[in-house]
């Protein structure tokens, strides 16, 4: 898997601007506690793994971000616009955002796996979205256009956009965007 790149997509972690939906629901100050709390994990979990070059795609494009990682901005434009340029910069690469409790190394392995046969592959989301999308070098030419981000269409929509090119799909995780979605995972776990 050597030349593989895992985008973790991410934004600076201050009060009242991360988990805008999830705070509405647990306050900004839990929201954000959440929030830090998924990076570090998540960055222990599949951040440092040889197998392939982790960057943070961090907003706004010049905050502060822990050392030894490699940071890029994603600049200006919508989600789609942002995410096409980051996955644009790699042959290989892979995106996650930073609130998927479920997100193993393995599920990151799979996807580049999947990518050996596959132009594009997907982790579908509970909530019609999805928590990762990768391509290979022969990638659909527009997979973000008209997407409705945020809503139960966006996996739908994305997947229209890559007709004729194969695909290949994950096990199906939730990512937290509100508080029903935090609630629907159970009670904390430990190390989480």
């Amino acid at each position: 898997m050597r030349g593989d790149t895992l985008i973790v997509f991410a934004r600076a972690p201050r009060l009242g601007t991360v988990k805008r939906r999830l705070a509405a629901g647990i306050g900004d100050m839990a929201a954000l506690r959440f929030y830090k709390g998924q990076l570090r994990r998540m960055m222990r979990e599949v951040g440092r793994d040889r197998r392939w070059r982790t960057v943070l795609a961090v907003t706004p494009d010049r905050p502060r971000w822990p050392t030894g990682l490699a940071a890029v901005g994603q600049g200006r434009g919508d989600l789609g616009q942002r995410m096409g340029r980051a996955l644009a910069r790699h042959r290989r690469a892979v995106l996650v955002g930073c609130d998927i409790p479920g997100l193993k190394r393995a599920d990151v392995a799979a996807a580049f796996r999947a990518l050996g046969r596959a132009q594009a592959v997907f982790g579908p989301a509970e909530d019609g979205g999805y928590w990762l999308v990768g391509f290979g070098p022969r990638r659909p030419p527009a997979p973000f256009a008209r997407v409705r981000w945020s809503t139960e269409h966006a996996l739908a929509d994305t997947l229209a956009n890559c007709r004729g090119h194969r695909i290949a799909l994950l096990r199906r995780l939730r990512d937290v965007d509100t508080a029903a979605d935090l609630r629907a995972l159970g009670p904390p776990r430990e190390g989480g």
